[in-house]
């Protein structure tokens, strides 16, 4: 196949993988959707229309060469599309797998009207996975040794891009971070029906063979202060992501039975890996043979939604204020979510939590709504309709509105520690710096709640301005001796 074969999107119909089978997918935590097959990928990239300006490109955080790696893809030169790919996205497979693709890349196709989209996120999957099959997948490549090193707390998205970028130009780096196995939120949040936990680790033994270290179940402020991180390194990142869940305050939020969304799905992607969890044996962070509540309309109330299927509830519903037209979520994952069994209760918002025996949960009272004027964002602001409360009977209910900072002066140690009305890491828009020379900060710790793309995107720029500020602290006293 040639580049003369492209824009064939007028001949050929869009075709994403084919999902394993309802009953068979809800029983375990496996991923839902098949490989292509070599025809089916080079025929759904070559649906590609070339365009001169290339609108999934621009609307891909990391800026992904795109087009180029679909007409790579489409002659079936596999081995230099991976190559194209991964030049500018640290982890494709798993951009691939859980990037909202429709909101982003796929969602400003210029084919979208009329055509649908080129099926981008599974050709990306496709092209890396034949590259770790075919062992095109090069060791990280390691600059020259510079006697220099670098701290990054969290081994999470941002803090590993970061890490890997760094060690590319030969420095020493070590990633601190308190859980006791590498990817955050890509091991722990995310559940494995999205992203199989072999997909992650698969990476983490790349950056170890490259001689990154690890320091596992180790807590900046605990295990070492951050002024203690500094006089080791050269210079420090803070990477740690955001992971304290937002709250709704109203009557009964105190009751049992009442969790937080990163407490379920952190039981649950443990219980998976093989670790003893009480809170799972139990029963008490497990949806088995209860009627489960999730509130909130995001891509983490969505995990939860469909692990609680999976661990067998009697029944699962969504509560979000707005409708499925102004859900923050990807509409992929709410259409996963319905053919699995969940039911979406929309303009709905809790009013109250109702407790029965042993002061525990036994109902939801909620309210409609419905969407009103546009507010300074843009969006309909939800409004109550007066008197259409309803009790909704629940055994559990799992908050999944979102995510906030901790503490960070007080956390990490460092009371010196600038920081926003938010909580997040006030840093300079060019370099990445905080207000403490040589520390730094890359992703969610600084946007606030964000996609695991921008936090590759934003670690693999924090480790260009790391790069930038040790080379010109060690070539100043060279400057002032001439």
């Amino acid at each position: 196949m040639t580049t003369d074969k492209m824009l064939q999107f007028v001949s050929t119909d869009q075709q994403t993988p084919a999902k394993r089978a309802v009953d068979r997918r809800v029983e375990d935590f496996r991923e839902i959707y098949d490989e292509f097959s070599v025809d089916g990928a080079r025929e759904q990239a070559s649906r590609c229309s070339q365009c001169g300006v290339p609108f999934c490109q621009m609307h891909c955080p990391l800026h992904n060469n795109i087009p180029d790696w679909l007409m790579l893809a489409a002659e079936g030169r596999l081995q230099e599309a991976y190559e194209v790919s991964s030049a500018t996205n640290t982890f494709p497979e798993i951009c691939g797998r859980i990037c909202p693709q429709d909101r982003l890349c796929e969602g400003n196709c210029v084919i979208e009207k009329g055509f649908n989209s080129v099926t981008i996120g599974a050709v990306e999957r496709f092209v890396t996975e034949t590259a770790f099959e075919n062992g095109w997948v090069e060791p990280i490549p390691v600059g020259p040794a510079r006697g220099q090193s670098v701290g990054i707390i969290g081994a999470g998205p941002g803090g590993l891009a970061a890490a890997e970028q760094l060690r590319r130009r030969g420095y020493d780096v070590t990633v601190y971070d308190r859980y006791d196995r590498v990817g955050g939120l890509l091991i722990y949040g995310i559940p494995g029906f999205k992203l199989e936990k072999e997909v992650v680790s698969r990476r983490a033994d790349r950056l170890v063979e490259a001689g990154i270290s690890f320091e596992l179940n180790f807590e900046v402020g605990r295990d070492a202060s951050l002024a203690e991180l500094r006089a080791r390194h050269d210079a420090v990142l803070i990477a740690t992501g955001v992971y304290k869940a937002r709250d709704l305050q109203c009557p009964g939020v105190g009751l049992d039975g009442i969790y937080p969304a990163l407490d379920f799905l952190t039981t649950s992607n443990r219980q998976g890996l093989g670790d003893a969890v009480p809170a799972f044996d139990d029963g008490q962070l497990n949806a088995a043979g209860k009627r489960v509540v999730v509130i909130g309309g995001g891509d983490t109330a969505m995990d939860c939604v469909r692990t609680a299927v999976r661990q067998g509830a009697t029944s699962v519903q969504c509560l979000y204020r707005r409708d499925r037209a102004n859900m923050p979520g990807s509409l992929r994952e709410v259409a996963n979510a319905e053919e699995e069994g969940v039911e979406f209760v929309w303009l709905t918002q809790p009013e109250a939590f109702l407790g029965g025996d042993n002061n525990r949960v036994s109902a939801v009272r909620c309210s409609e709504m419905h969407l009103g004027v546009a507010d300074s964002t843009g969006r309909q602001t939800p409004r109550k309709i007066d008197g259409s409360e309803r009790d909704l009977p629940a055994d559990m209910v799992i908050m999944a509105l979102g995510f906030d900072p901790e503490n960070l002066p007080v956390l990490l140690g460092e009371p010196d520690l600038e920081v926003s009305r938010w909580g997040t890491v006030l840093v300079d828009p060019r370099t990445a710096m905080s207000n403490l020379d040589g520390v730094f900060a890359a992703g969610d710790i600084v946007r606030g709640a964000s996609l695991v793309v921008w936090a590759i995107r934003d670690g693999r720029d924090a480790a260009d301005s790391i790069h930038r500020y040790i080379q010109q602290g060690a070539e100043a006293p060279r400057a002032l001796a001439s």
